[in-house]
């Protein structure tokens, strides 16, 4: 990958479910649209569309902003056949298509009826992505990968990986699984409060679903916890492995730590007590901001 290319999403993103437009109203994508408006004028690199996003999702955020990089994160091949992806991409205004970065994922087991062999199917899908006319190739592409196959795949047939729910232990590793050149963008969960306690509530009310989840289990599983720290939605060391607690000086450290274990890009993700994790959570955004010093 380029330097232009590792410019082009910048050291520090944001990752929300809450911009995709498609699942709300006009007001709320008007809402949408002025927030990505000012998540760009903030300096943040890359703003990813969060909760398997479409096409449509991305390219009205794209719409909305001049330069930041949009990417979906993460859309399932399950969900959207590469064929109508290519499509729909293909009908994007040129300036918002060039900023577009499609995330691919294989999505769970028990979120997917028809899951299958997810290796072999992100490989089909990859095939065929680069098959169509016009073609949605490696340069414009990221994948979800966790493990040493999908992180070889991230590698070899795409800019590189987007994990989710991943230390910056697991950072170092898949530096290494991926060669120095391939993007490494993993996603970091941010809980800006000060009382430890709530802090951790408000991230085990998130974490207790991904718990449920195979793939992110056994992950963490390989990194080394043991199945005792799932009990109660997780325990104080998975939490605070995982996710970013305390005021925003915390949060910068904390994202300072997955840069310095080799992430190229770190995508937040802003968790609220008052939001359940949903909404748009502006002021947060802000903050962070502030102290990133543009650097994102």
């Amino acid at each position: 990958m380029t330097s232009e290319a590792r410019e082009a999403f910048g050291r520090v993103g944001i990752w929300s479910s809450a911009l995709r437009g498609s699942r709300t109203d006009d007001a709320g994508r008007e809402a949408i649209a002025d927030a990505a408006a000012e998540l760009e004028e903030l300096k943040y690199g890359t703003l990813w569309i969060g909760g398997n996003p479409s096409v449509e999702d991305a390219a009205a955020v794209a719409a909305a902003t001049r330069t930041a990089t949009v990417a979906t994160g993460i859309l399932s091949i399950w969900d959207h056949t590469a064929e109508e992806v290519a499509a729909r991409i293909a009908t994007i205004d040129a300036d918002a298509r060039g900023r577009l970065v499609l995330g691919l994922g294989v999505s769970h087991g028990p979120m997917v009826p028809q899951y299958a062999k997810p290796y072999s199917a992100m490989v089909t899908y990859l095939d065929a992505l680069d098959a169509s006319a016009p073609s949605v190739g490696p340069e414009r592409r990221v994948l979800a990968a966790l493990g040493p196959k999908m992180l070889a795949l991230a590698a070899g047939r795409a800019l590189g990986a987007h994990p989710y729910l991943v230390t910056a232990e697991h950072t170092a590793e898949a530096r290494t699984a991926l060669g120095p050149d391939a993007l490494l963008a993993p996603e970091l969960t941010v809980v800006l409060d000060t009382d430890a306690a709530r802090a951790r509530t408000t991230a085990r009310n998130m974490l207790t679903m991904y718990l449920q989840l195979p793939n992110y289990t056994a992950n963490l599983l390989r990194l080394g916890f043991a199945e005792s720290d799932f009990d109660g939605g997780g325990s104080v060391r998975l939490l605070d492995a995982l996710f970013a607690l305390g005021d925003a000086e915390r949060v910068k450290a904390r994202t300072q730590e997955y840069l310095d274990a080799g992430a190229d890009h770190v995508a937040l993700q802003v968790l609220t007590a008052e939001e359940g994790g949903g909404g748009l959570p502006l002021p947060e955004w802000r903050e962070l901001a502030g102290v990133f010093g543009g650097e994102s």
